[in-house]
């Protein structure tokens, strides 16, 4: 899991080439000043390693540990359960910084609160800090989104989760993407208090990187 790099929404240029009709080009802006009315996205991707198949949720606000959680909340729903109708353990493996840092305290406080909804061991590996070039979603899924839209604006929201969702592979890639219009606030802080009281479980090798967070016991 990842997040792509915040597109900007409107008629800009987009790198590479499309066809069109002779002497037809498709004009675009000079400049790439952002829009104020349709503003930027911010892909967030869960990208399924076993099943070749991927989650985008299309963010429109902050690129928060909120919305991250989310993101992965919303694959569940959608793609995960219906795999992996027995699993009590998810794995996930995730960049060292971001939203998703294993520095970021909002993250594993949003994790803790997934875990205990769903009533699943969250297990998260951190690749660790420099290697994030050897995450496989960037390889396997985001490469393949970027090539796909390649030469064509990204006039609308709707023309971002449109060109995601086509975007396949001959080894039989296959992504579902959905706008998400939720507003994330930036900036929260997450007390000693609320990290003391998460379920969190730490392995021997490098337990900043690799822990897990276990559901809690709600009626308590």
């Amino acid at each position: 899991m990842d997040t792509k790099k915040k597109e900007l929404i409107g008629d800009f240029k987009n790198g590479g080439k499309e066809w069109q009709p002779k002497g037809k080009p498709e004009e675009v802006r000079v400049h790439d000043f952002i829009d104020r009315e349709l503003g930027k996205v911010a892909p967030y991707g869960v990208y399924d390693l076993t099943t070749n198949t991927g989650w985008v949720s299309v963010g429109i606000d902050h690129d928060t540990a909120e919305f991250a959680v989310e993101s992965i909340r919303r694959w569940w729903r959608e793609m995960g359960q219906v795999t992996y109708p027995s699993v009590r353990r998810l794995l996930i493996t995730a960049d060292g910084g971001g939203s998703n840092g294993y520095r970021v305290r909002l993250w594993r406080r949003e994790l803790q609160k997934l875990a205990d909804e769903l009533r699943l061991t969250v297990q998260v590996c951190h690749l660790p800090p420099g290697t994030s070039k050897w995450n496989k979603i960037e390889h396997r899924m985001f490469c393949h989104i970027t090539a796909n839209w390649r030469g064509r604006p990204l006039v609308s929201r709707q023309v971002v989760v449109n060109l995601i969702g086509n975007t396949t592979t001959e080894t039989g890639l296959r992504i579902q993407a959905a706008i998400d219009e939720n507003a994330y606030t930036s900036g929260i802080k997450v007390s000693d208090e609320e990290l003391a009281s998460l379920a969190i479980e730490r392995d021997a090798f490098h337990g900043e990187w690799n822990y897990r967070l276990i559901p809690r016991d709600n009626d308590k």
